[in-house]
């Protein structure tokens, strides 16, 4: 399918609530589209200000390269069949970058914009917009020049999409009609997403440059985000040799030789052995057969291919990767061998010596594979040839995520399966939707019993989610339940959703009535609230009935059913405190990337044993990065403490509100136990707290808390580095709702949340699971956070002094007032008095003093600003000192699994707990009733007293200038303590004295 066929298919499906224009109410709606130089138009709706069409389009795009920076632009007149008379009712314009395949379209209603500052128009124009490249399209036949043609060229002089203007055009979705079904769908249809071309980096150096001796990297400075934290749990900028050169204070000095690729990681050479084929290998055994394998030996290093049985022309096509700088030999040598029951057989040899391997540096083109004559193990040429490519590369190489890594100083069989576990991999999660199942009614029943009416509910069922609606008792055989169910659910959709409709027998007996199985790549896709029709759907019989039977059947039973995919949420797979992607799950909304994530993992330093292998401890690690939809995994670094890494990826940044998550876990899958993968700690980093083009450089402490207590397993050392591509649409964005619209309009309550959220990241775990090399379930449970909703009281005390730091600026000042009421210091207070005064006899400079001060703050506070990403704090966290018996529970199962004595202690202490915080929601509910029983006449005397002097004060204050009042009022709060008294002062006692509902508790 070439590209020449690509084409941009546009379905007008109907308007609404269009502005009357005729004189007579109503208006005559024509809408004409404008894309790349051509031009349609609709059919003429009389007299309807709701006009539907149903009409398609189909435009060819001449350049797709540059589809991105192209616009469809819709205007809707009213058209009076007068020439050159119609009159505007309103235009959208929808940005080349939200065009997506015709298998992601859905129908979308765009509030329509004006034309001018005067312009008057409201309604929507329901539109939906797509590409196809199927050749069996063909496209329509352009209106030709005319005088309006050239009036829309002048009011739309420039086709570069206007970022807040197509924002606006997505601000609001009201929908009322639905798509076109009578829209032929093509057979066999592909479709290829539209051309977005990738920014470029801004520029990666930020000083001139300048020559640097070589000097291994050191430690510059040290940050700590709190006093009281330790220094070994402290945050470590430093100063290391990277691709572009040294990094110093945030900044990358350039070196003499040209930047590589990878210019935020160290560069690492490896011995890349790329294995192809052999032919002609000679025959092994009596029987005449061969069963071949390839050994790539140098040192203490050894890979090995799989064995292929009976084959004398063997192909295998894997790449070895072999870490220089522990290399202690000079020869490679790549072995033919026999796979036999007891001893594999020698066929033959070929040897490398590695100072004549060639380097090979990207962009140079990959090295041939040769032909190589197999040798005895004496030097002499032997029958048979092996195809193989040898050569020095980095870790930019094309071949380097493909490699079979082996970074240990002991043997590693690659043989066996654990050769796929430690190569690196960059995964993508899957796009997931939520499900939304209306359950409207069921009509004509057939109870399981006769001389019954069933007691009838409905099971829905996708996949492992299963819920069920409430049971309807009716008099009839057609009940109504109208209840909404919500379920999770990931491209490609593999499952279907299964209906089944079951009557309640007897206690614990449900008897199944009929079932509907509906596949979910039939269901409707939606990215707003517009209505989803209904549909009947026919119970298939849970078994077989005879022909005879069947005609008895005169009616069948059926479901009434609203199904549709909610594209316009976000599926929160993830804590939303630690959210990498707040995107919809509908591509058309999607806005444009503001920038460009670059992550370098260099290498880890300190890490605990996670195990023992040979009588000495060891761990065989590697990390994971998560942002968004993008996955990471390095490579295992087998059987050892201070692994380097030095790998580098990339993610397009569509929010400078989200976090992304490194994490560092032992890989227990190369032992024969196959335990779970052992996390060792994780860093978490805010993308908004980045400046834009600095590269960060620094070592952060591994913190993992165990039932022992905190620990620190290590250091993980990255460089990272936030570039912006359009600083306006990263400033429009923080006036942007933070998640879809959606969330809003229809939102979910809390127990729907945390169900669903469940549910998305075991269906992503299930996903990533099925890899190669698997993803495990415990590492995605650990990146997402997934108990971080549980109770905990370590974490309940945490919040509770995180709100007192935040208040603590509001008692510092409550209590610098209260000096100054006491007069602690006459001078201060004196001062203070007269400020007051002032600040009295002209109240218009009260705004303008406090938003002066806080300029002034802000700017005082800008030599101070943080020079670092922010990190975990124990003293924050509370687990520094936090007791055994609380991280106990903690680390507690759900639903528990301790005995019943310390359960019962546990809740007794939670009853505890809860209690004092009843106690303080109860009192100022106490105050809240107070106030309202001034007025309320719950105590007459007391309401009467208030009511009398509310009189007294408004005619008081309507004689009285509001400076005097004020001043009044000001110095008495602020007056000497010789006119104070230590008895609380009358309008205190009185309202302390009102009645509140604590009287009508039980």
């Amino acid at each position: 399918m070439t590209m020449s066929n690509l084409k941009l298919g546009v379905d007008v499906v109907s308007a609404h609530n269009l502005l009357p224009k005729d004189g007579h109410g109503s208006s005559s709606a024509v809408v004409e589209l404008y894309f790349d130089n051509q031009r349609y138009r609709t059919t003429i709706k009389e007299k309807d200000l709701n006009p539907v069409w149903n009409e398609s389009f189909y435009f060819n795009i001449s350049d797709p390269s540059n589809l991105h920076n192209l616009t469809l632009d819709a205007y809707i007149y009213n058209d009076v069949k007068v020439a050159h008379s119609r009159s505007f009712l309103g235009k959208v314009s929808i940005n080349g970058t939200s065009f997506v395949p015709y298998l992601d379209s859905v129908v979308l209603h765009y509030p329509l914009e004006k034309r001018g500052v005067f312009s008057r128009v409201r309604g929507e124009l329901g539109l939906k917009v797509y590409i196809t490249n199927d050749p069996s399209i063909k496209s329509s036949t352009p209106l030709p020049a005319a005088e309006d043609a050239r009036a829309h060229a002048q009011s739309v002089p420039n086709s570069v999409p206007n970022t807040f203007s197509h924002a606006k055009t997505e601000a609001r979705h009201t929908f009322h009609h639905l798509p076109n079904s009578n829209h032929p769908q093509p057979q066999q249809q592909q479709h290829i997403s539209p051309v977005v071309a990738v920014p470029h980096h801004v520029t990666k150096y930020g000083v001139d440059e300048m020559k640097a001796e070589p000097q291994p990297p050191k430690l510059v400075r040290m940050f700590s985000a709190s006093s009281a934290q330790p220094i070994d749990y402290a945050l470590k900028e430093t100063s290391p040799f990277l691709g572009g050169g040294q990094v110093v204070g945030g900044r990358v000095i350039r070196s003499d030789k040209a930047a590589s690729t990878y210019d935020l990681v160290e560069k690492m050479h490896f011995l890349f052995v790329r294995v192809v084929k052999a032919r002609d290998l000679p025959a092994m055994d009596v029987t005449g057969s061969l069963d071949p394998y390839v050994e790539a030996r140098i040192g203490n290093y050894k890979g090995v291919t799989k064995h292929i049985e009976k084959q004398q022309n063997p192909v295998w096509n894997v790449v070895f990767a072999f870490s220089k700088e522990r290399m202690q030999a000079s020869v490679l040598e790549v072995v033919v061998k026999d796979k036999d029951l007891i001893k594999d057989d020698f066929v033959g040899v070929v040897r490398f010596d590695l100072n004549e391997v060639p380097m090979r540096v990207p962009p140079d083109s990959p090295l041939a594979p040769q032909w190589y004559r197999l040798e005895e193990k004496k030097g002499e040429k032997i029958k048979g040839e092996l195809m193989l490519a040898v050569w020095i590369g980095t870790q930019a190489d094309e071949a380097f995520n493909d490699a079979w890594h082996f970074d240990a100083a002991a043997p590693i069989d690659s043989s066996a399966a654990a050769s796929t576990l430690i190569r690196s991999k960059v995964y993508q999660a899957p796009r997931l939707w939520y499900v939304r199942v209306n359950v409207v009614e069921a009509q004509d029943l057939v109870p399981t019993e006769k001389n019954r009416f069933p007691d009838v509910y409905v099971k829905v069922q996708i996949g492992n989610q299963v819920l069920k609606t409430k049971n309807v008792q009716a008099r009839t055989f057609n009940p109504l339940w109208n209840e909404d169910l919500l379920f999770v659910a990931a491209e490609p959709f593999e499952d279907h959703l299964v209906l089944t409709v079951e009557d309640r027998v007897g206690p614990g007996k449900d008897e199944i009535i009929g079932r509907v199985i509906i596949p979910l790549s039939l269901v409707e896709k939606r990215a707003d609230d517009r209505i989803i029709h209904s549909r009947w759907f026919n119970l298939e019989k849970p078994v077989a009935m005879d022909v005879d039977q069947l005609k008895k059947e005169k009616f069948s039973s059926k479901l009434h059913l609203r199904v549709c995919l909610d594209g316009g949420y976000h599926v929160l797979d993830e804590s939303t405190h630690y959210s990498s992607d707040l995107r919809p799950t509908a591509k058309q909304l999607w806005k444009p990337p503001i920038g460009v994530l670059e992550l370098g993992i260099l290498n880890a330093v300190g890490l605990h044993p996670m195990k023992t292998r040979d009588g000495k401890g060891t761990s065989d690690t590697y990390c994971v990065a998560k942002y968004g939809h993008k996955w990471v995994r390095t490579r295992t670094i087998v059987d050892n403490l201070s692994p380097k890494y030095n790998e580098q990826y990339t993610w397009e940044v569509f929010d400078p509100a989200t976090v992304i998550t490194v994490g560092v876990f032992d890989n227990s899958q190369l032992g024969a136990n196959g335990n779970k993968d052992l996390k060792i700690g994780k860093v978490r980093i805010r993308i908004s707290t980045l400046e834009t083009g600095r590269v960060y450089t620094h070592s952060y402490p591994l913190l993992v808390l165990n039932p022992t207590g905190v620990k620190k397993m290590g250091e993980l050392h990255l460089v990272i580095r936030f570039s912006c591509t359009s600083f306006v649409n990263m400033l429009y964005i923080y006036s942007r709702p933070l998640l879809p619209k959606m969330h809003y309009v229809r939102p979910f309550n809390i127990m729907q949340l945390d169900m669903l959220r469940h549910q998305a990241v075991t269906i992503v775990a299930a996903r990533l699971g099925r890899a190669e090399p698997p993803l495990r379930k415990e590492v995605v449970e650990y990146m997402s956070d997934v108990d971080s909703h549980l109770w905990s009281m370590r974490r309940s005390k945490a919040n509770f002094f995180r709100l007192m730091s935040v208040f603590s600026g509001l008692f510092a000042v409550g209590k610098w007032f209260g000096d100054i009421c006491m007069w602690k210091n006459p001078i201060t207070t004196v001062l203070v008095h007269v400020l007051f005064v002032m600040l009295v006899c002209f109240p218009e400079l009260i705004l303008p003093t406090v938003f002066l001060y806080m300029f002034l703050i802000g700017i005082w506070n800008f030599r101070y600003r943080p020079r670092y990403p922010p990190h975990m704090n124990i003293k924050i966290s509370q687990a520094e000192a936090v007791h055994p018996d609380e991280l106990d529970e903690e680390f507690d199962t759900f639903p528990t699994s301790r005995s019943p004595e310390l359960v019962r202690m546990r809740y007794d202490r939670l009853r505890s707990v809860a209690g004092r915080i009843q106690t303080v929601v109860g009192d100022i509910a106490t105050q809240g009733e107070r106030l309202q029983s001034l007025l309320s006449w719950r105590d007459p005397r007391a309401t009467a007293i208030s009511v009398t002097f509310c009189l007294v004060a408004a005619i008081a204050l309507y004689v009285t200038p509001f400076q005097v009042v004020a001043a009044l009022a000001g110095l008495y709060v602020m007056r000497h303590p010789r006119f104070r008294h230590r008895l609380p002062s009358v309008p205190v006692n009185f309202f302390r004295r009102l009645p509140a509902r604590t009287d009508s508790m039980l």
